[in-house]
């Protein structure tokens, strides 16, 4: 039989297959392997009425997630606060260079718009990363439809009010959010089930948030990818390794200066790509050393 893990407990697998849900173990097979079976894996299984089944396959990922562990996603909803916190486009964009790395399509929903005693700036932003083609939802009528038929995470800072969010569109997960993002604001590390559930119309991870961010981009190259804007204009380039920085005829430079690049954006491109080199010649300083 063919099914998705929708839940991870204490060694066993739930595994969802045409509307039933089946206990399972994964075989010794997979320890010797090196592999581990995740919470959104499409595997083969065994199954038997009378006893627990086995997974005997994983089928090929086509994304993951360290935190929480959780692979085939389709999306990822990136809440930022429009105030307290102050809303913030360098974590935001680092947000979006991690999910376009990473294959899973961003969706940007701002909350606390009720702080907010002018709305226009936010309403200019909504436009200019719509025009990227990001999904920019400024309530929960523009973020529901979106849900549907999809594999969703959410993520953001603590405070944002991930909770919040996710009680609205699923108060049955009210407690064990709650103590989700409490142990997520104190820093520590906590081992707990990671389940999907239906939702929506589409499946929702139960973890409202993650603990830590690194987009995991370790080239020029890699970081002008994920950029959808700057990889865009990059084929226009003179020079294929273009960093887009200080080379002649840069597409990219010139889409900049013509505004259609926005300019914070064109900005926290240089800061990443900054934070990439000081890690590699960190890496090479070590290196030297042994």
């Amino acid at each position: 039989m063919q099914g998705r893990i929708i839940k991870s407990l204490a060694g066993f697998y739930y595994v969802e297959s045409q509307g039933q849900v089946y206990q399972t173990r994964a075989r010794g097979n997979f320890r010797q392997k090196g592999k581990t079976p995740y919470v959104g894996d499409w595997v083969d299984f065994s199954a038997d009425e009378q006893s627990e089944g086995y997974i005997l396959a994983i089928h090929e990922r086509k994304n993951s997630l360290v935190r929480p562990p959780i692979v085939n996603i389709d999306q990822a909803v990136v809440i930022m606060s429009a105030k307290e916190p102050d809303f913030n486009l360098n974590l935001l964009d680092r947000f979006l260079v991690l999910l376009e790395h990473k294959q899973i399509t961003p969706v940007i929903y701002i909350s606390k718009m009720d702080l907010l005693d002018d709305r226009t700036e936010m309403l200019a932003l909504k436009e200019r990363y719509q025009a990227i083609g990001y999904a920019f939802c400024l309530d929960l009528s523009e973020l529901l439809p979106l849900l549907a038929q999809k594999v969703t995470v959410f993520m953001g800072q603590t405070g944002v009010g991930k909770s919040t969010l996710l009680n609205k569109i699923a108060p049955e997960l009210a407690l064990e959010t709650s103590a989700i993002s409490e142990s997520l604001g104190r820093g520590r590390h906590t081992t707990r089930a990671v389940s999907l559930y239906d939702v929506a119309g589409g499946k929702i991870a139960d973890t409202p948030g993650f603990s830590s961010l690194d987009y995991e981009v370790d080239s020029a190259q890699d970081l002008s990818e994920a950029f959808p804007e700057i990889r865009h204009f990059s084929h226009a380039c003179k020079f294929r390794s273009c960093t887009h920085t200080h080379e002649p005829d840069c597409a990219v430079k010139s889409a900049l200066e013509a505004g259609e690049i926005m300019s914070s954006r064109y900005e926290n491109y240089l800061q990443f790509l900054s934070e990439i080199e000081n890690r590699r010649e960190t890496y090479k300083k070590t290196l030297k050393r042994k």
